[in-house]
């Protein structure tokens, strides 16, 4: 399936039209693509980063339930459609010149949205300034998700939730 050509939402205007105005004119890349950043409506933890096209931020807007473009599979992604894990959208908001997108969702299901079975796609640190580099999710946060299976506890300052997404 490849991008659709066409938009439903108006041409951008000028820079301040953008910047200032009120009206919703997301700025696609050459790709047909912006990015959307997804954050828990309730906490404001970043759960992931993916992409719409025209056709994913419409149905969004009209279903209320987060929708994507995949890069990988090429074609509109319906978040949680089999996994249960539906994010219903609480707000979006556009970046000051409207070429990225936040969401603010409520995850349904397990609460997970990674699909590796984490809560966040985001569970790779990396310490600066003397630190000692890279804690990747191969290491405690795994080792947090398996703790989480055997005992049914929660290691919450890791953002860990074990369980399968997409």
């Amino acid at each position: 399936m490849s991008l659709p050509t066409s938009s439903p939402f108006p041409a951008p205007g000028s820079k301040t039209e953008l910047e200032e105005g009120s009206v919703l004119t997301p700025r696609f890349g050459p790709d047909g693509l912006i990015t959307c950043v997804t954050t828990d409506a309730a906490s404001g933890e970043i759960l992931m980063v993916a992409h719409m096209n025209a056709e994913a931020l419409a149905r969004t807007i009209e279903t209320g339930e987060a929708w994507y473009w995949s890069r990988s599979r090429g074609e509109l992604w319906h978040k949680g459609a089999t996994s249960g894990q539906i994010q219903t959208v609480r707000e979006i908001r556009t970046d000051c010149d409207q070429d990225a997108l936040l969401l603010k969702v409520q995850v349904a299901g397990d609460g997970g949205c990674c699909h590796t079975g984490r809560r966040s796609c985001f569970c790779g640190a990396t310490r600066c300034r003397g630190g000692r580099g890279i804690d990747r999710c191969g290491g405690g946060q795994l080792r947090a998700a398996r703790e989480h299976e055997r005992t049914g506890r929660t290691s919450h300052h890791l953002g860990c939730r074990p369980g399968g997404a997409r």
